[in-house]
């Protein structure tokens, strides 16, 4: 059997590194992506080729960058052919007033959570339709539909990734390409930290489930979403416990 080559942005902890360790269960061929920080994304991989068979590439690099896509992608076309599955999991989270909101941070923000997964899908896509069949999971949020209250900058960037998920599957689904977003709801990952414990609880409360979904859930979810028929395409599949 070949082995899938998987490509997922912002891999080196929460959901991008619990879905990395999904995938290489599954054998596949990984890589893995950080914007920063060389030393915690190669100790990921290090502890991926631990359980998989298959190829793993790190990369670092500022995504929001077109021309660190390109040389990503470039790389990948050198050593594996080009990616079978794409997650755009990397982002960031900037809350507070629209008018504390600075230019840099919106920009900021823009770049990391639309900008990133737009310049990847570009560069994806050519090997895919290629090859007639591949799958773009795009990591979304309950906010990107609703919208929260002091984190308009991210609500945004989260509604722009539904919306280029549903034109992009309509793009490619004659090339037997599926293109999804699951829209979670909280998880219990370094980006909600920030709660207090009496926050939290709060919020655990709100939940119908009535807890955070792990890291270990969610990335377990991205890699059988990928698994599914490419029929199922353009969906915003919102996983958030009953919450919203």
């Amino acid at each position: 059997m070949v082995r899938k080559t998987v490509v997922i942005t912002g891999a080196s902890r929460g959901i991008g590194k619990a879905c990395a360790f999904a995938f290489a269960k599954r054998d596949c061929n990984l890589i893995i992506t950080n914007s920063k920080d060389t030393d915690s994304i190669r100790a990921v991989a290090a502890d991926l080729r631990e359980i998989t068979g298959g190829f793993v590439h790190t990369f670092t690099g500022d995504l929001g960058d077109p021309d660190r896509v390109r040389r990503l992608f470039g790389e990948i076309a050198v050593s594996v052919g080009g990616a079978d599955i794409l997650v755009n999991n990397a982002g960031i989270s900037i809350t507070g007033l629209i008018n504390k909101t600075s230019d840099e941070d919106w920009n900021r923000i823009l770049s990391s959570n639309l900008s990133s997964a737009f310049y990847c899908c570009r560069s994806a896509v050519p090997y895919m339709v290629k090859q007639k069949s591949g799958r773009i999971i795009n990591v979304s949020s309950v906010w990107g539909v609703h919208g929260a209250s002091c984190e308009v900058a991210y609500s945004a960037t989260k509604a722009g990734i539904n919306g280029l998920t549903k034109a992009l599957a309509k793009e490619l689904a004659p090339s037997k390409i599926a293109v999804n977003a699951i829209a979670f709801g909280c998880v219990d990952t370094d980006m909600n930290a920030c709660y207090s414990e009496e926050e939290r609880k709060v919020l655990e409360e709100e939940i119908s489930a009535g807890y955070f979904l792990s890291p270990e859930e969610a990335g377990e979810a991205i890699a059988k979403l990928s698994e599914m028929p490419d029929y199922l395409t353009g969906q915003i599949i919102t996983m958030d416990g009953g919450w919203i």
